[in-house]
């Protein structure tokens, strides 16, 4: 078994319905999820600075800091 993975862009519930419809007449295996994947790039982007953080390499700003920035 091969799988793919496919995103479409639906308007409402009818055409999520017609697409099921299609893939069991067609008797193909799916799965439907409404989770968002993430940018790969964002998400490393983000682990570095996770890691950045745990070596050192952050700043840390106290509440009153970050408020005074906003005055």
């Amino acid at each position: 078994m091969q799988t793919i993975n496919i995103t479409a862009y639906t308007e409402d519930a009818a055409q999520i319905e017609a697409i099921k419809s299609v893939l069991k007449a067609l008797k193909i295996k799916f799965e439907i999820s409404k989770e968002k994947p993430y940018n790969p790039e964002f998400v490393a982007k983000i682990n570095q600075s996770r890691q950045d953080y745990k070596d050192g390499k952050g700043t840390v700003v106290s509440l009153e800091e970050l408020n005074d920035l906003w005055k």
